[in-house]
């Protein structure tokens, strides 16, 4: 299973048959498998709406019933036409009298019902699919926000969540309408059974009919397990391809594709990626198209055997015209109805083994948890202490730490600063210090106690954060600002004035629609692309808006030019007043303010300080720090 470790579908859990002895244990846990996926399917849908599965029933039960309905109806218009024909000539008032007349009001009323119930029915699955799209979205949207962070950093998970995206959505809705076609073919089956066991000439046929669908019943369901196989061991490949195609249509990475040239570089690996997927997908196709071909001549000869001995004794007089039509009409109808309960038992059981991956993905399990079932409360509006001690970390499925034993202390109030090189820590060290991962070893403590015992939510409350990869929502530019604290009561004053510390103010004033216009060309027509320093001056303003305890600022100022972030600077000040705040910055002329400077080297606190005592020491930090005060100066001259 390429290492997916307990993802993989239900009957790969199942653990295969060693002896004759392993068969009835490993069929019972198949179908038990079975059952669990399909219980999981109709409660899906149960809580998307109860009337769903009331109506389908409902439909499906008249949907039985109408073919036949319709059968003995033509059967006794044409037996009636035979007896008048034997008569002789009648009258043009002697039809409209005759009970033909009403067999025949009969069989529009029944051609009408069928048209009714069959848009009915189109309509019932159609919204029914909406509400089912609908609540499992949701229900993977409310998962994704428990899902660590670290389980976006593993390839495996996002082959879990590819799988489930693509398959649960409209699978459910799917596999409950088969269930109920179904159904319908059960009841359809059974009443053709009837008629036909009727007639002593014909009962056999019935049991010669159910062997010959035999062949095609292991058909279905070996192939509908072979492409659910496929499927599933090629969502690698499907991935390729969606990222080759999205390449080439996605606005942020198609100006690069188009100076460097790269279309027919994406466009090439998307055709060899393809080629190979293809090749498989042709193969299982063809495989079984030829393998119905054979079972279908086998069943077009015995039904056309049967033709010729109704067809016989209608000719000898054993049998009337309408009943010729009522039998050669249920035989065919009973090898249809066959024909559908394998088929549509066979997509079943393919549609719950995909609805396992929408399983798998609800239970991927969060370890980022309280140590408790009652969590500590962090206190708001204080000062607050932050400990590492002995923190080590690698990122989930690799071998190599990024962080080695981290021992460092933050007091309440210090300003702090993370220096170091591309690839040093900084950033996980904050990922870490906010909880967005636990520790691989040792422990984080805020406030003398460890991170774990704090309620995530209200721990998550304490920070405000500007991450190097910030946000950037469409939505409108109030909004953005507002997903700072969306519970604080909304005052557009709060709004405003943290548009104007972080001097984002002038070039919104300047927006067609201030404070309310919609921003990234996705959802409106009139929507505006923002430049990166823009967009950045945005999510600073977000920081402010935020009433945080615990400021934290991940290059907060990259994409700013140095007026602009002078200004922000200034800001900052004001901002970090009566606050904890730590940041990064390449730019180490921001790093003389600080209480303390950490400096990071290969994942190791390598020089700890002040500006002063760190320059003073001719270390790392002094050779950094000279270095981008040599090329300022050299700048200047």
């Amino acid at each position: 299973m390429r290492g997916m470790g307990g993802f993989g579908p239900q009957y790969e859990r199942v653990k295969k048959p060693q002896g004759i002895g392993d068969v009835p244990r490993y069929l019972k846990e198949l179908i038990g498998g079975f059952f669990v996926r399909y219980g999981y399917i109709v409660k899906l849908v149960w809580r998307s709406g109860p009337w769903i599965l009331f109506l389908l029933s409902a439909i499906a039960i008249v949907r039985g019933v109408l073919p036949v309905l319709g059968s003995i109806i033509s059967k006794n218009i044409l037996n009636q036409l035979q007896d008048v024909i034997k008569i002789g000539a009648v009258s043009e008032a002697d039809f409209f009298s005759s009970g033909i007349m009403f067999l025949l009001i009969f069989l529009f009323v029944y051609w009408v019902l069928v048209r009714v119930v069959n848009y009915v029915n189109s309509a019932v699955n159609r919204i029914a699919g909406e509400k089912v799209v609908k609540q499992v979205k949701i229900q993977m949207m409310e998962k994704s926000k428990q899902i660590d962070l670290a389980s976006f950093d593993n390839p495996l998970f996002y082959e879990k969540m590819e799988n489930a995206n693509r398959e649960a959505g409209n699978r459910p809705i799917s596999i409950l309408s088969e269930t109920f076609s179904i159904v319908s073919s059960l009841i359809e089956f059974t009443s053709y059974l009837v008629i036909l066991l009727a007639a002593p000439a014909l009962r056999w046929a019935t049991f010669v009919i159910l062997l010959v669908s035999i062949p095609s019943a292991v058909i279905n369901f070996v192939y509908r397990k072979k492409n659910f196989q496929y499927m599933r061991f090629r969502s690698k490949e499907r991935r390729q391809m969606n990222y080759y195609s999205d390449t080439l249509v996605n606005k942020d990475l198609i100006k690069e594709v188009r100076m460097y040239d790269l279309a027919d570089t994406f466009i090439g690996h998307y055709s060899n990626v393809f080629a190979k997927y293809y090749k498989g997908l042709r193969s299982l196709i063809l495989s079984e198209s030829a393998w119905h071909i054979v079972v279908g001549v086998v069943s077009g000869v015995v039904n056309l055997v049967f033709y010729v001995i109704i067809a016989k004794k209608v000719f000898v007089g054993e049998m009337m015209i309408g009943d010729y039509t009522l039998y050669t009409g249920a035989i065919t109808s009973i090898a249809t109805c066959v024909g559908t309960l394998i088929s549509h038992s066979a997509m079943i059981y393919e549609g719950t083994l995909f609805i396992d991956n929408l399983m798998a993905f609800m239970k991927e399990k969060q370890t980022v948890v309280p140590l408790s079932d009652k969590p500590e409360k962090v206190v708001h509006n204080t000062g607050h202490t932050i400990e590492f001690k002995n923190v080590c970390f690698k990122y989930p499925g690799t071998e190599k730490y990024v962080l080695n034993n981290i021992n460092l202390t933050i007091k309440a109030g210090q300003t702090v600063v993370l220096v170091g090189l591309n690839g040093a820590g900084k950033t996980t060290l904050i990922k870490l210090l906010t909880r967005l991962y636990d520790p691989t070893e040792g422990e984080i403590l805020l406030d003398g106690k460890n991170l774990k015992e704090y309620d995530i939510h209200s721990l998550y409350s304490i920070f405000s954060i500007i991450f190097q990869d910030f946000g950037k929502y469409a939505f409108t530019v109030e909004e953005n600002i507002r997903f700072g604290d969306l519970n604080k009561e909304r005052n557009i004053d709060d709004i405003k004035n943290a548009a104007v510390k972080s001097s984002a103010k002038n070039y919104i004033d300047s927006l067609p629609k201030g404070f309310d216009t919609p921003l990234m060309r996705i959802f409106e027509p009139d929507g505006l692309e923002l430049s990166i320093g823009q967009w950045q001056k945005l999510a600073i303003a977000r920081a402010f808006y935020s009433d945080s305890d615990i400021l934290i600022l991940d290059e907060p100022t990259a994409s700013l030019d140095p007026i602009a972030e002078q200004e922000i600077y200034n800001q900052f000040d004001e901002l970090r007043e009566n606050k904890t705040t730590v940041f990064v910055s390449h730019r180490l002329s921001s790093a003389t303010v600080a209480d303390q400077i950490i400096v990071l080297e290969n994942g190791c606190v390598i020089e700890n300080g002040t500006h002063d005592e760190l320059m003073s020491l001719g270390g790392k930090y002094h050779k950094l720090f000279s270095t981008q005060a040599k090329r300022y100066i050299s700048q200047k001259n």
